[in-house]
């Protein structure tokens, strides 16, 4: 009999493209199996108004209805990006994989008609000749989550930031409706959606430091089932880098109530970190970094967590 995997995925098109992204990498490596795509809405689908931070929003916005079919047989696998998995997971609902990890950075995005050309850098950004957001009659820039916000207002306290939902392609039409002056979204989603040629400003991950597991893509299984073809896909240095990153934030009480954010590079035996870490969304952020043997890297990251929180009790 030929076996049947059910990939589940939100509805939403950067969801399914990612799923779908994750299943052509398994299909090429295993003609032998039959894979099927199902979709479904999340809570955070269901009502865009519940914010993404906090008791009424939380990590399960974008994961638990997924959660709930793979612990009820409806799936075999969930697609998620890893940086909507709450830390702590359900023992019978493990990680099985990440495959290799996508672009970590963040992009300052504006709209279609802005004459800018291809997204650069950040830091060619002339301080001086800063987006005209936060003027009178100027769109705001929206930005969602408040680790963006902060690290944005940090650099140009000025800028009118107000909050957006809904999928990419319609923040995107909001943009070039006039809506918004300009938007900051993960450069992973902007890829892996095909968007081409958006002008705009790449942030190196010093710039925006981003959130923990951002451009990796986790596959939750089941525990006890047998996940072997997953090999085709699962990357050892995107799986160390993320769980790091994820055991500084955990560290640090989970990043649930406080902004928090950490970015892992493996190099060779080598690791460097660098974390962000406020004690509330008022208050202000510390950014530290750090870099060490790579088999010390939990060692590492929960050092560099005492630092952060130490800075913030001196604040």
């Amino acid at each position: 009999m030929v076996r049947e995997i059910r990939f589940g995925s939100r509805e939403s098109d950067l969801a399914v493209a990612q799923t779908r992204l994750v299943m052509g990498i398994i299909a090429q490596a295993h003609p032998e199996l039959s894979l099927r795509l199902v979709t479904m809405k999340t809570r955070g689908d269901l009502h865009p108004e519940l914010p993404l931070e906090g008791d009424a929003g939380g990590k399960d916005l974008f994961t638990g209805a997924l959660e709930q079919a793979l612990a009820g047989n409806k799936v075999d696998l969930c697609v998620h990006s890893l940086k909507d998995m709450a830390l702590e997971q359900d023992e019978l609902l493990p990680i099985a994989g990440m495959a290799r990890r996508g672009d970590p950075r963040d992009m300052l995005i504006l709209p279609k008609n802005s004459g800018t050309g291809k997204a650069g850098n950040f830091t060619e950004l002339s301080p001086g000749a800063a987006l005209p957001l936060g003027q009178p009659g100027i769109s705001p820039l929206g930005c969602s989550g408040t680790r963006r916000r902060i690290q944005l207002l940090a650099r140009a306290p000025d800028i009118a930031v107000a909050p957006i939902r809904g999928n990419v392609l319609t923040r995107l039409a909001k943009l070039d409706q006039g809506q918004f002056g300009a938007l900051i979204l993960a450069a992973a989603g902007i890829e892996r959606l095909g968007v081409k040629d958006r002008p705009g400003y790449y942030f190196s991950v010093r710039d925006m430091v981003p959130a923990a597991g951002q451009g990796v893509l986790a596959l939750q299984g089941r525990r006890g089932e047998d996940y072997a073809f997953l090999d085709a896909l699962r990357d050892p240095v995107t799986e160390e880098e993320a769980r790091t990153e994820r055991r500084l934030i955990r560290a640090l009480g989970g990043g649930c109530h406080s902004p928090a954010a950490a970015f892992a590079r493996i190099s060779g035996t080598e690791i460097a970190i660098i974390a962000l870490y406020a004690a509330g969304a008022a208050s202000p952020f510390s950014i530290e970094e750090i870099s060490g043997p790579r088999d010390r890297a939990y060692e590492l990251a929960e050092s560099l967590a005492r630092r952060l929180l130490s800075n913030g009790e001196e604040r």
